[in-house]
């Protein structure tokens, strides 16, 4: 057996498909947007009692959860790649602040969205509970395009290769308040992720799971 992902298209898997396809690793996909159908729920809902994709299972029956930690640890295990900063590189510390940052400040924010009672909010009330989320999401992004790259601009956000966490920005910045706004707020991100939406390793990947005209 080899690697089983739980995913859905346009959705927080693809940056884990993604680095999938660039490490050049076969897995079965197990499609279903959770937050759509009970059914995709209940696929996923034996393994993830979350329920939640992304979910990835090894060969071994072992299950992993958390999209930022299934990149980093796919990135970690195939150094060869140079998906991410080695233990001991420098930049290993800004690596994981903005892992972690993209994770809990700007994507958990669109657990939100699609039931806005689970924050105590009426259902009439979601169009401006959506929209104090996306306020909050561009604020995210201005407060990480502010610090990320410090010494000034370059290729990516870590220098001059491609690593997970420009997989990760670059998905979920398609993801509400949508593309126009992140530039907007992220200028200097932005030369970034179109660089990685042009990346040729990824150009039949996007069009197929998440292609920029279905926002």
């Amino acid at each position: 057996m080899g690697l089983t992902l739980f995913g859905s298209a346009a959705s927080g898997s693809t940056a884990v498909e993604a680095a999938l396809t660039l490490l050049g690793i076969d897995f079965d996909l197990i499609e279903g947007a959770t937050w759509e159908t009970e059914a995709a729920r209940a696929r996923v809902g034996g393994t993830n009692p979350m329920r939640q994709i992304p979910t990835l299972v090894d060969g071994d029956g072992r299950v992993m959860t958390e999209s930022a930690a299934i990149l980093i640890h796919l990135a970690d295990t195939h150094p060869e790649a140079g998906l991410a900063p080695g233990i001991d590189h420098p930049r290993r510390s800004e690596f994981l602040r903005w892992m972690v940052f993209v994770s809990s400040a700007i994507y958990s924010l669109h657990w939100i969205k699609p039931d806005v009672t689970r924050v105590g909010a009426r259902p009439e009330q979601r169009e401006a509970v959506v929209d104090a989320v996306h306020e909050r999401i561009a604020f995210c992004w201005s407060v990480m395009d502010a610090q990320v790259m410090p010494d000034g601009p370059s290729d990516y956000l870590l220098g001059d290769r491609l690593s997970v966490l420009d997989l990760y920005v670059t998905v979920v910045s398609r993801f509400g308040p949508w593309r126009e706004r992140f530039e907007q707020v992220a200028p200097r991100m932005t030369p970034v992720v179109r660089r990685v939406d042009a990346e040729p390793r990824l150009q039949a990947f996007w069009r197929a799971r998440f292609p920029l005209d279905d926002e």
